[in-house]
């Protein structure tokens, strides 16, 4: 399964491309380095990857900027983005996850943790794929409607009183947890599990931000997500305690 996976590392710090791209290929992947965003952009068959890892700091077009062109491109708008950076401050972090990014991982990092984060970023990848391919063949999920709020789970977006919302791909995880659930707390620890996915590791203050994010996003419709000090998370289809 492996073997059928291509990594893209754009970076420009040759030591640590020569590292990780070593341990990636122990692992199975297919792996192509190059130093810079314009490399990537001008000799890299940029569709053809299931994965960037990419660095923030570079010059000429940043990493950020690179990301925003990936998302922006029919062709790459789904391949999964993970930012592999020096810049550790929460505003950058922040950023990141909003262009797209599926995760934001701060250097140092310890390789077994990289390359856990790097499986479940592509193991929900290829579910997102696989679930695209069985519509193709037929096998239509019906959306999830919830008041005014509508989950087309076969495309993945939500549209709030028919305007789409502009999610993430883990704010949408986040929210269809709790739509197709409601009235059911989730603690954070079954949040990572379920949104970011096993052997993942998330901070609570990680969930706090995507939640907060997500909230902003829904507007006057953020009152039905209740928040329990001591237990977690959840939507209530009355907006104040669970059923």
């Amino acid at each position: 399964m492996t073997g059928d996976l291509k990594i893209l590392i754009v970076d420009d710090d040759q030591a640590h491309c020569e590292r990780l791209s070593a341990r990636l290929r122990l692992e199975g992947y297919m792996v192509s380095v190059v130093h810079s965003t314009t490399d990537a952009i001008a000799s890299c068959d940029l569709p053809s990857f299931s994965l960037f890892i990419l660095e923030v700091a570079m010059t000429k077009i940043s990493g950020f900027d690179f990301a925003r062109r990936l998302k922006n491109n029919a062709a790459t708008e789904y391949v999964p983005i993970i930012f592999c950076t020096a810049i550790g401050d929460e505003p950058a972090c922040v950023m990141g996850l909003n262009i797209g990014a599926d995760d934001y991982i701060i250097k140092p990092y310890r390789e077994d943790e990289m390359v856990a984060r790097v499986r479940s970023v592509l193991r929900r990848s290829l579910m997102l794929r696989k679930r695209t391919h069985d519509i193709t063949e037929g096998a239509f999920i019906p959306d999830i409607v919830f008041r005014e709020l509508r989950l087309d789970v076969n495309n993945r977006f939500a549209y709030l009183r028919g305007a789409p919302l502009a999610l993430t791909r883990t704010e949408y995880s986040l929210l269809h947890l709790f739509v197709s659930h409601r009235n059911r707390i989730f603690s954070r620890h079954e949040i990572v599990t379920r949104v970011w996915g096993n052997g993942y590791t998330v901070t609570p203050r990680a969930v706090d931000t995507t939640l907060t994010r997500l909230r902003h996003k829904l507007g006057d419709y953020s009152r039905y997500i209740y928040t329990h000090k001591s237990c977690g998370y959840g939507i209530l289809d009355d907006g104040h305690t669970p059923a």
